[in-house]
């Protein structure tokens, strides 16, 4: 708790900088008190619209993908069996059991929930408790109508207070639990992505299912790379949202700032009804689906997005990366790590606090000994340097953008042989604490 207050009390300090002067903000009672008042409802403004606002977006996920017919199957009006939540549990959705009546929460902890039943996940998405899925429902609330998706669905997870999978929210935490493919996959009609793509739907289906839990393709309806040259999937891991104050690039090949890339994600990968400018995309070389498609410039009347971007900006750059829990490293070892860290010039690229660069946080695949592939997909061709603050809340999936090393030891040794730093075995094992502890 302490962190989140010293993480929000920066990015309050910030927003009132934009609006007072010093004298103002030394008076409690004058202009600088009610700018801080506004930076509060700012963060809460955008807390609901992470948590909740899908941008409009059902229009594609419910009535174009008819994504909720496949949720609700064919018992409820949809089509084949449908999704239960022991399905939704499995694919890595999760449950918000703040929002569960008390009298379904002791059920749940009875056993006395059917979790093999659709209908069980109708009545979750009516409670708006499932994290980052909106169902829309008919007037008589029977059967869904469409469904919508919410920033939360990738960035955040739960604390599994309940039972796994169900429990109170943590924003920003990479959901790497979440099988996106299997998910999209299930929807009845892929054509337009197909069409966009200009292949079939099995052949949709197919790269879908190549991506995994935790992995997103963001640059596919972009330059339609579903496979890296080496036949792997051309996804990439969901990143952690939170941690994000102070730093340049956001996304693992820095296509550009957070506000960036929240217009990039809720207009052409929600496909949200917004605004969205970026010039890059008009390269028919490098971005061939995009170009053709027109992304580089996308209007939208209204547009549901940009007014919700001033908001959802502070409410990131409020997100705190979580302390490592005590007993989860050794602090003794950790110690000597930092040592290790500082004398190794660690710290020459992973800068505190921020634990990146100030300033162009990018680097070339050669600089880094990786291949190529997934920064060609982006207009700078490099690889951020990837803040280092709460790292021990996604080990799981492995580590780089592609989680092509499976634990933090095998980064590290990556490193000793890239830069050629001789360390010693135990001046690797404490390096590893010391990572597994900022």
């Amino acid at each position: 708790m302490r962190r989140k207050l010293t993480a929000v009390t920066w990015v309050l300090v910030c927003v009132a900088s934009l609006a007072c002067t010093a004298a103002w903000c030394d008076d409690d009672d004058g202009p600088g008190h009610d700018t801080e008042h506004a930076a509060r409802a700012l963060i809460a403004a955008g807390r609901h619209t992470f948590r909740f606002d899908t941008f409009g977006d059902e229009a594609f996920w419910g009535d174009t993908l008819r994504l909720h017919q496949a949720i609700e199957g064919s018992r409820f009006g949809g089509v084949g069996a449908g999704v239960s939540p022991k399905t939704a549990l499995a694919v890595g959705l999760k449950v918000d059991v703040d929002a569960l009546p008390g009298s379904l929460i002791q059920a749940l902890r009875r056993g006395q929930v059917n979790l093999d039943d659709p209908a069980t996940t109708l009545a979750l998405l009516k409670l708006n408790a499932v994290i980052g899925v909106t169902g829309f429902f008919t007037p008589g609330g029977t059967s869904l109508r469409s469904v919508g998706i919410q920033c939360a669905l990738c960035h955040s997870a739960v604390d599994n207070s309940l039972a796994p999978g169900i429990g109170h929210r943590l924003d920003g935490w990479a959901n790497r639990d979440l099988n996106v493919g299997a998910i999209v996959g299930l929807a009845p009609d892929l054509s337009t992505v197909a069409t966009l793509l200009r292949v079939d739907e099995a052949t949709v289906r197919k790269v879908l299912a190549a991506w995994g839990p935790g992995k997103f393709d963001a640059e596919l309806l972009l330059d339609g790379k579903g496979f890296r040259p080496d036949g792997k999937t051309a996804a990439t891991l969901i990143p952690p949202a939170f941690g994000l104050a102070g730093v340049n690039l956001h996304t693992w090949v820095g296509w550009g700032s957070v506000t960036h890339w929240n217009a990039f994600v809720a207009t052409l990968e929600m496909h949200g009804k917004g605004t969205f400018f970026d010039p890059r995309l008009a390269d028919a070389e490098q971005f061939p689906v995009a170009a053709r498609a027109g992304f580089d410039n996308v209007r939208n009347d209204p547009d549901l997005v940009s007014p919700k971007l001033p908001a959802l900006h502070v409410y990131q750059l409020a997100l705190a990366a979580p302390a490592a829990p005590r007993g989860s490293f050794s602090a003794a070892a950790a110690a000597r790590g930092q040592q290790v860290f500082s004398s190794s010039h660690c710290d020459s690229c992973h800068a505190p606090p921020t634990f990146t660069e100030p300033g162009w946080n990018l680097h070339t695949p050669a600089e880094l000994g990786v291949d190529d592939f997934e920064a060609n997909r982006a207009p700078a061709r490099g690889y951020r340097t990837a803040p280092l603050k709460g790292l021990w809340t996604h080990q799981e999936g492995g580590f780089y953008h592609d989680g092509r090393f499976a634990t933090l030891a095998a980064v590290v040794d990556h490193y000793d042989v890239q830069f050629g730093l001789h360390l010693s075995p135990q001046e690797k094992k404490d390096l590893v604490e010391y990572l597994k502890s900022l």
